[in-house]
């Protein structure tokens, strides 16, 4: 039996989903499907149903928490009235929060955290994010003018897991979000950069496999092997967890 590996979903009012019949969807983009397919896994979408994850757990071998929208001032003491937040999902918030701390704590499954997921990482173990880039860096190039995707080179320590897993210090990247990790709480370690110093990587040493890119590994994992080989080593990791 190859390993299940268990993907959060948007929430369902998260992504506008083309339909003639249905109004509200829980979703994933299909790279992400794709990419945990190429690593010989068996993707398995959690939508944030109150605490569905917690009935699922003793089926998933791994864990793959998803980019999305952003996360709720609340859940870090951050300005709520902040006119450049975008839709939140508290329903997601609260699942996600309650996965990512049950994961540390259990320390049994592998756990890849892309883009809000690293934020969501962050934040469930008491850190804060940056509400918008633009605000705290005079060019922003995390997204382009039209708020969408863009390529950017990482940077990632050389001693450090990530860099062991994707075979380079230096990766380029999909880049498409307007928050960034602000503090890091203990107990995380920085493990990558970009250029303008925003933080693009985050591993949690006391567990075996836990790792959050700000990047989207998902879009260039067809064609670019130092992406990819996340979703292979998390799924290598699930077969022996």
């Amino acid at each position: 039996m190859p390993p299940i590996i268990g993907l959060t979903t948007y929430g369902y009012r998260e992504k506008k989903t083309v339909s003639a019949l249905y109004d509200h969807h829980y979703a994933i983009p299909k790279e992400y499907v794709d990419s945990v397919t190429r690593a010989g896994g068996i993707p398995l979408l959690i939508p944030p149903n109150e605490n569905d994850w917690q009935a699922l757990w003793p089926t998933l071998d791994g864990i793959i928490v998803t980019g999305g929208t952003d996360i709720a001032p609340q859940q870090y003491h951050g300005d709520g009235q902040n006119s450049q937040i975008q839709a939140t999902a508290p329903e997601r918030d609260a699942a996600e929060i309650a996965l990512i701390q049950h994961a540390i704590a259990a320390k049994d499954k592998p756990v890849l955290c892309i883009c809000r997921g690293m934020q969501v990482l962050n934040v469930a173990l008491g850190g804060t994010l940056h509400a918008h880039i633009p605000a705290i860096r005079e060019q922003d190039m995390h997204r382009d003018e039209k708020g969408l995707w863009t390529l950017h080179d990482c940077y990632v320590e050389a001693d450090s897991q990530l860099a062991h897993i994707m075979g380079t210090k230096c990766v380029n990247t999909y880049s498409g979000h307007h928050q960034a990790v602000n503090h890091v709480v203990e107990g995380l370690q920085v493990v990558a950069t970009a250029p303008d110093g925003i933080i693009e990587a985050l591993t949690y040493p006391e567990h075996p496999w836990l790792i959050g890119v700000q990047w989207h590994p998902e879009k260039s994992a067809a064609t670019d092997p130092t992406q990819q080989r996340l979703f292979d080593e998390l799924v290598k990791a699930a077969e022996n967890s």
